[in-house]
């Protein structure tokens, strides 16, 4: 079908919907790049540079800890963006949480160490983490919306893939970044200055939110909301304010959805955040391994490249076959892939080790690629932004707020030592398939009937 000036309906589409696409990944791979920068300091530099007077092991947990604020603060930053998401649209809620991200990381590489301060230091460490864990509490839901919203039914997961595959080029991002620096660099310039290099550099941020606001519009679907809800307040005589909070809403209406949204996230959480962040402590253990910093940052870089291969393929089965059936074949693997992860690592051999991250990354993604569809597709559209950021961003903080803390602890405190973080792994992963059992299947749904 051909529109008035010659050119295809269909093409047009494609080419626009490319370009929501690429800008969806520009975007939440510079504000993943961002939360991901801290999971590698907090485990390389962190314990040295904000809390040198504690031992390595409780330095290293204290680390960990800020780390955790992060996401302690995204279940917030979900509720607020997400209010602000489905009330003025998804397009201006993202730009505003892509500024907050840009502005707290960057002042994360201004931020004088305790030597310089004193226990002022790791406070505003702490807070910096909190900006940015409300900035990605409330990215992805727009981020993710302006994409799968705008996406023909048959290809949401598709689509989606593309706002998810930030993750994985945020951490490709990150650990280049830290081994360019770390390799031009004397270990003492590093440790002192060369690790504020790449969170300075995050104000990158500020210039694609700019571009967003210029050259994006909102989705289909929220303005075909705002135009009902024009027609209907204009015959009711409503006052712009009387409606409920869509978050509220939210709460009240999908009660059982938010919550199995949030334990189908657990494995891919707790997982996730163990192979990018602890085991780049465990890796570098002079007492095990003993990799070098620069190798482990390599194997990571390459199971997470790899990773966004496996997102994309998962997320387009998931288009023809459904969410659920690749969603719960990933948790089984890596319930499974949890004891064979160690072994792997404990060998010290390189491509050994690249295979067992690698391969964690890659059942990972089984899950993460088909997410973004399956999320979106759960709720309706007033209260979608609201209700797809808080299981989101629930299942978050359960799962991989204190993920490297607690493996950390597992590790060095338990009897059982690194097994336990491998029975807690599968734990998760248990957790995930008993959530998405009881979640329904979605990809045959039109977000305009949902």
């Amino acid at each position: 079908m051909k529109s008035p000036n010659g050119i295809r309906q269909d093409d047009s589409h494609s080419k626009s919907m490319r370009k929501v696409a690429l800008t969806a990944l520009a975007g939440t791979s510079v504000e993943w790049y961002d939360f991901f920068l801290y999971a590698t300091a907090a485990a390389l530099v962190f314990p040295v540079a904000f809390f040198p007077e504690s031992t390595p092991t409780m330095g290293l947990i204290l680390s960990f800890g800020t780390f955790a604020f992060g996401f302690i603060a995204r279940p917030l930053g979900g509720i607020i963006f997400g209010h602000w998401g489905d009330k003025v649209g998804r397009k201006r809620t993202l730009v505003i949480a892509l500024v907050l991200m840009g502005t707290a990381s960057t002042l994360i590489g201004l931020l004088p160490t305790y030597a310089m301060i004193g226990i002022t230091a790791p406070i505003l460490l702490s807070i910096l983490r909190f900006a940015q864990g409300l900035a990605i509490g409330g990215q992805w839901g727009g981020a993710m919306l302006l994409v799968t919203e705008s996406a023909p039914d048959n290809q949401r997961g598709h689509y989606g893939a593309y706002a998810q595959a930030g993750a994985p080029v945020g951490v490709i991002l990150a650990n280049l970044a830290f081994i360019l620096i770390s390799s031009n660099v004397s270990e003492e310039f590093f440790m002192t200055w060369g690790w504020r290099i790449p969170f300075l550099a995050s104000v990158v941020l500020i210039a694609i939110s700019m571009y967003v606001q210029l050259n994006m519009e909102d989705t289909e679907a929220f303005r075909e909301l705002e135009e009902r809800k024009d027609k209907r307040d204009l015959g009711s005589g409503k006052r712009l304010g009387e409606e409920r909070s869509p978050i509220l809403e939210a709460m009240e209406r999908y009660p059982r959805q938010i919550l199995l949204a949030a334990g189908a996230f657990l494995s891919v959480q707790v997982t996730f955040y163990i192979l990018i962040g602890f085991v780049l402590a465990y890796g570098s253990d002079p007492d095990g391994a003993a990799m070098r910093r620069e190798t482990l940052l390599l194997a990571v870089l390459i199971g997470s490249a790899v990773q966004i291969a496996a997102q994309f393929v998962a997320a387009g089965y998931s288009d023809r076959h459904g969410r659920r059936g690749i969603f719960m074949l990933g948790a089984a693997l890596l319930g499974f892939w949890g004891f064979v992860l160690f072994p792997l690592i404990d060998t010290g051999s390189f491509w050994l080790t690249v295979i067992g991250i690698t391969g964690g990354l890659v059942f990972v993604g089984m899950m993460y690629g088909p997410q973004a569809a399956f999320y979106t597709e759960l709720f309706s559209t007033e209260v979608r932004y609201s209700g797809a950021s808080l299981g989101y961003q629930l299942g978050a903080i359960i799962g991989g707020a204190f993920a490297p803390t607690i493996a950390t602890a597992l590790w060095r405190e338990s009897t059982i030592g690194i097994l336990g973080v491998s029975i807690y792994i599968a734990c998760a992963a248990i957790a995930t398939i008993l959530s998405v059992t009881f979640l329904t299947e979605t990809f045959e749904s039109s977000l305009q009937d949902t």
